[in-house]
């Protein structure tokens, strides 16, 4: 398969999985591992490369709440308003994602993004949906009465989706559920708290570059699944949030024990 023609293929998949509750990271794993596709341009910097492109797909989409937030920045620490509040309860959110990232991103680099992990994680992620969505009553709150140690829930959660199989979407949205936010609510501070997680990632990478270089080549490939990403992104967030309004999490459950299952078929028969 041509170059360009498998960034532009890995750029609709990071687009489409990036915002819905189904792992993107394990999508990009089982693609190259189904299509035999090598790493050769295709490894955790080109991931980053289509991160960096449904990112803006986040900017684009909730940009009123991005640019309330900026304008909110000079009085982040003490002020009173919801913006300023969130900005807080963003930072809070985002300190288990740093430790765990900083402590642990070269052991799961180097371990853990295997079709066999994401097979099982796949699965348990299913799990959590069906019961999270049988468990309590109604969930009624949204993300203005967020607490700080909420905040910090949801952190965690989203320290979890690091693994590959585990969705950063998707734990986000379990962990806002079992607390009683709405899905919508959830999914909406997941995605905002999920910025600056992808900022420091796509930083991470940069800093190698400096060092290593890109081959040639590598930048055409990076543009081409970027973009991909960012348009199919967009599309899909937009929805995404449309959909969790009035739908359970059910189909997405069903969906990853589907692909579960046919990663272990796979691998017995390969």
């Amino acid at each position: 398969m041509p170059v360009l023609l498998a960034a532009v293929l890995l750029g609709v998949v990071q687009g489409l999985t990036e915002f819905l509750p189904v792992s993107s990271s394990a999508h990009l794993i089982l693609a190259r591992a189904f299509f035999g596709w090598d790493d050769s341009g295709f490894g955790l910097a080109f991931d980053v490369a289509t991160h960096v492109g449904t990112l803006l797909a986040i900017f684009v989409y909730f940009r009123e709440d991005i640019i309330a937030m900026i304008r909110a920045l000079p009085g982040a620490l003490t002020g009173t308003d919801q913006d300023s509040r969130r900005i807080r309860l963003i930072a809070i959110g985002t300190i288990p994602v740093v430790i765990v990232g900083g402590l642990g991103a070269d052991a799961i680099e180097a371990h853990l993004r295997t079709p066999q992990v994401a097979a099982v994680t796949l699965a348990i992620g299913a799990v959590l949906f069906f019961v999270v969505e049988r468990v309590g009553a109604q969930w009624r709150q949204d993300d203005r009465g967020m607490s700080a140690a909420q905040a910090l829930v949801f952190g965690l959660a989203q320290s979890t989706a690091l693994v590959p199989g585990v969705s950063r979407s998707g734990s986000t949205i379990v962990a806002g559920m079992l607390m009683g936010f709405t899905r919508a609510g959830a999914a909406r501070f997941g995605f905002l708290l999920g910025i600056p997680a992808i900022l420091a990632a796509a930083a991470k990478e940069a800093l190698k570059f400096r060092h290593v270089g890109l081959a040639p080549g590598d930048a055409t490939l990076f543009l081409v699944g970027g973009v991909t990403a960012f348009i199919v992104g967009y599309l899909t967030v937009r929805f995404f949030m449309r959909y969790l309004a009035n739908h359970r999490l059910d189909l997405f459950a069903w969906y990853r024990l589907g692909l579960a299952a046919t990663v272990v078929v796979w691998l017995a028969v390969r």
